[in-house]
């Protein structure tokens, strides 16, 4: 199981991988809980969640928490296999909910009813990057899996 988890390949392409999806994420995250970058906080988002978009709280709550604390811990490679995998849950229900009905491109000019899913494909594709490759060089995860393989 260690092994499924931790190994990572020792290359840049899984930490360029990591830092790209974090630094995206974190502000994200920053918003939803803390009402930094523009955002509403923790409890308005909720408020918006669970009542008018009919969120369970478990799912509105685990929404919050993989934008904030998956991306933090992605920056640093600490399960990336599993943020990754998270991140592709959350952008896949994100794009099937709220973006498809959209079409593909973002609302650049306004002319849209809302944002089409391209990010939300750029996002699933790097995700699934790092499923595969690992959180690679600069990682926690290479540093477990290399004390514990010896």
């Amino acid at each position: 199981m260690k092994h499924l988890f931790f190994q990572t390949n020792n290359t840049w392409t899984g930490t360029l991988l990591r830092w790209t999806l974090s630094i995206v994420f974190i502000p994200h995250g920053l918003q939803k809980t803390f009402g930094l970058f523009g955002g509403m906080g923790f409890g308005k988002t909720m408020e918006i969640f669970t009542h008018e978009l009919n969120l369970p709280f478990i799912v509105a709550l685990a929404v919050i928490m993989i934008e904030l604390f998956g991306s933090f811990l992605l920056l640093i490679g600490w399960g990336t296999r599993f943020w990754a995998l998270s991140f592709i849950g959350l952008m896949t229900g994100i794009m099937l909910t709220a973006h498809v009905q959209n079409g593909f491109f973002m609302n650049w000019f306004g002319t849209q009813k809302g944002e089409g899913c391209q990010f939300d494909i750029l996002a699933i594709g790097i995700a699934m990057a790092l499923l595969f490759e690992g959180g690679g060089r600069l990682s926690v995860d290479r540093s477990i899996f290399n004390k514990k393989t010896g």
